[in-house]
């Protein structure tokens, strides 16, 4: 059976109730997300491997499973795709990284292990920016794959570090597909890529069998269409792994039950923005007051959250990589500026480090207080519209402040976020908004994300199929 291609932009539940009425089978679904990856992919750079027998032989587990009124739930025999920091038995696991390209680790990451559990079935492992940007880079093209470019426009960025699971979600080469961030690494790919990213709480998803970059900032995170499938993932990938002691046992469930929500709008959000971005926000504002209580002009603390957030990651970065910068082989990463700030991460003084963590302690205080009595703060999910993929970033030109402290203080102090489509420019190039909230309140902002995706239709919008195929 031919798999219509809407049917590969479908949300989660959509393709479970196909799956468990038979109406299709997972073998045939995912075929045609095959198909679609080998096809597409190398378009968007978006791809390091495909698993093509193992992923069909996992769907026809998963079929003999369903047929067998054995289901597992809502992902059971669902495709999806993996970044490529995630170890996974039997397949190379590159970290997007030249020195790395023939690595392979004996073991899978415990994501990937308790999305098998569930039914899921692995495809690809997707593109990366080089050691997920750990020491900055400059250009799109930091990666072994080359630059990985949003299918809304192929001359433009996906976003980093996770730039091939959101494009490979937003061209339908993937149902789903799990992302990492430090600082930023979903939420700037799900803002280019106009998809919904979610951000766990740190320590609300098990790192184990995850390339550390900094080991007290990381968190992995699905992205998908829509806020609802978000919550799918995250429910069958949360929870406590001896393997991992940051992780919390706090319990995640989804769906959650709706209520009236208090949202703050963080001050000065759009300041600095491009007009589009802009607009865009200020329409979802005023969609949000019809599901809440929209309080304008919410202040964060000035505090420099940015600079700590920097000391540590340098110092935990460089403690993870120093084997690969010590022994020159750093010399073959693609990124002059990965290069160069590796090796001045090595001089990082501890004392300095020390400090931040200190600092860290009172800025996780005061963003806290700044967040009691909101259920979200929410901001543009990025100042800019996705930039280019060829040639040096345009830094700068836009450079809303407030959306960038927004990234910076939450992730610092592991605080969960989700981002969303907002709609699009003229020129037809996505813009974003991002929902933070308090520590384990996921449930809360996936739900407040699913009700706007309720009244609003930019999450459904599909790329130009012709610049992908040819066709359309």
């Amino acid at each position: 059976m031919a798999v219509p291609l809407q049917t590969l932009y479908a949300p989660l539940r959509t393709l479970a109730g196909l799956l468990k009425e038979k109406k299709i089978t997972s073998v045939e679904l995912t075929t045609a997300y095959l198909d679609r990856l080998e096809k597409v992919g190398p378009k968007l750079n978006a791809v390091v491997s495909v698993r093509r027998d193992a992923a069909l032989s996992e769907a026809k587990k998963a079929d003999d499973e369903i047929a067998a009124g054995k289901y597992r739930g809502s992902l059971h025999g669902i495709p999806y795709g993996a970044k490529d920091l995630l170890a996974v038995k039997g397949a190379p696991t590159t970290w997007g990284a030249e020195p790395f390209k023939e690595q392979t680790i004996d073991f899978d990451a415990t994501v990937i292990r308790k999305l098998r559990d569930a039914g899921a079935v692995l495809i690809a492992k997707l593109a990366m920016v080089e050691l997920a940007g750990s020491f900055g880079y400059e250009a799109a093209d930091a990666s072994f794959t080359g630059p990985c470019k949003t299918p809304w426009g192929l001359d433009r960025w996906a976003g980093g570090s996770s730039s091939g699971s959101g494009a490979a979600v937003a061209a339908g080469l993937v149902a789903f597909a799990i992302g990492s961030e430090t600082s930023g690494s979903i939420i700037t790919p799900a803002s280019y890529c106009a998809l919904t990213g979610l951000r766990p709480t740190y320590g609300r998803v098990s790192r184990s069998g995850a390339m550390p970059l900094c080991w007290t900032l990381d968190k992995l995170g699905p992205m998908a269409h829509t806020a609802d499938c978000c919550g799918l993932v995250l429910a069958a990938i949360a929870g406590r792994d001896a393997a991992d002691d940051s992780t919390s046992r706090k319990k995640f469930s989804w769906p959650s039950e709706s209520k009236k929500w208090k949202i703050g709008v963080v001050e000065g959000a759009t300041n600095g923005v491009d007009p589009a971005v802009k607009a865009n926000f200020d329409a979802a504002v005023n969609e949000l007051t019809k599901i809440a209580t929209v309080v304008k002009g919410v202040k964060l603390p000035a505090l420099p959250f940015g600079q700590v957030l920097g000391t540590i990651l340098r110092g935990e970065g460089a403690t993870v990589f120093r084997e690969l910068f010590e022994s020159g082989e750093a010399k073959k990463l693609r990124s002059k500026s990965m290069r160069l700030g590796g090796y001045a991460a090595l001089t990082l003084p501890a004392t300095e480090y020390l400090d931040a963590m200190r600092a860290r302690t009172r800025l996780r205080k005061a963003l806290n207080a700044a967040y009691a009595g909101f259920d979200a703060i929410i901001a543009p999910g990025r100042s800019e519209l996705p930039m280019n993929a060829i040639g040096p970033f345009e830094w700068g030109r836009y450079g809303g402040a407030a959306v960038g402290l927004m990234i910076t203080a939450t992730n610092l102090v592991g605080l969960p976020a989700i981002c969303l489509p907002t709609g699009f420019s003229k020129t037809d190039l996505p813009t974003s908004m991002q929902l933070t909230g308090p520590a384990w309140t996921e449930a809360e902002l996936i739900a407040i994300a699913a009700a706007y995706q309720k009244t609003t239709d930019h999450h459904t919008k599909q790329p130009p199929e012709k610049q992908l195929t040819g066709r359309g």
